[in-house]
């Protein structure tokens, strides 16, 4: 069954969204994050997905402490991520309670590297984040927070870590992200494709129920929930019941 998975972005200690990554395009939400996850964990919500944005661009743990607290309130199980580069700093988020730790510009700039971390931590403790744009007839994968751009491909790279034994991959289209303009179906299509034995988490445009019906029939492991929450489009009990339904007519 697909997954829908309630999100909060951290900046400053604030929640705040990004439009399409760009961190002068910010709105900053007026929720603690303790509470709001603590809201979402009431709302019958079981995994939630944090981002370190800060981290991102500076590769510092700058939320850690926030991170840590929702993850020791044991109400939610939590993938976190934002400024991952190296092991050590994966074990600092295991440490602090984080399940799956989601590793983004490493993933994309040193693969044998994160192979590595996966073959001796698990399959099961690392998410790649392989955020994309479709730029000259190719999937690009920025890294640094979307701010840099490198030479790998999607195509290039997730078939690889699939025969490397890796297990869940997040993948965002960055021109949908923040947006509410609708998920990218066709590039979920094409990750199922590429690698059909991976969990793949869908992210960037979601914006109705229909989404997350489509998405859940398109056979996604997850859905990640942002704005679309933190703006009222439906409420996650609500997404939860539509991802339910829609999982039973496959």
């Amino acid at each position: 069954m697909t997954l829908p998975i309630p999100a909060i972005d951290l900046r400053g200690g604030q929640v705040v969204r990004l439009y399409q990554g760009d961190y002068a395009q910010q709105t900053t939400f007026a929720f603690a994050p303790d509470v709001l996850a603590a809201r979402y964990a009431d709302e019958g919500a079981t995994w939630l997905h944090v981002v370190d944005l800060d981290g991102a661009r500076s590769g510092q743990f700058e939320n850690l402490a926030t991170i840590a607290a929702i993850a020791s309130a044991g109400r939610l199980r939590v993938q976190a991520g934002g400024g991952i580069r190296d092991e050590a700093s994966v074990r600092r988020l295991l440490d602090a309670g984080v399940e799956r730790v989601v590793v983004g510009s490493m993933a994309i700039r040193e693969p044998k590297t994160v192979a590595e971390w996966i073959a001796r931590l698990g399959p099961e403790r690392i998410v790649l984040a392989l955020d994309t744009r479709f730029r000259d007839g190719a999937w690009a994968l920025p890294s640094a927070g979307w701010t840099a751009d490198e030479a790998n491909t999607l195509d290039d790279l997730l078939p690889w870590y699939q025969a490397a034994g890796a297990k869940h991959v997040l993948c965002t289209d960055i021109d949908r992200d923040g947006t509410m303009t609708g998920p990218n179906r066709a590039l979920y299509r094409h990750l199922a494709a590429l690698a059909p034995a991976m969990a793949i988490q869908a992210s960037g445009g979601v914006r109705s129920l229909d989404d997350v019906a489509a998405l859940t029939v398109q056979g996604v492991a997850g859905v990640i929930l942002g704005r679309s929450l933190l703006e009222g489009a439906f409420t996650l009990p609500d997404a939860f019941r539509v991802a339910a339904k829609a999982g039973a007519t496959c």
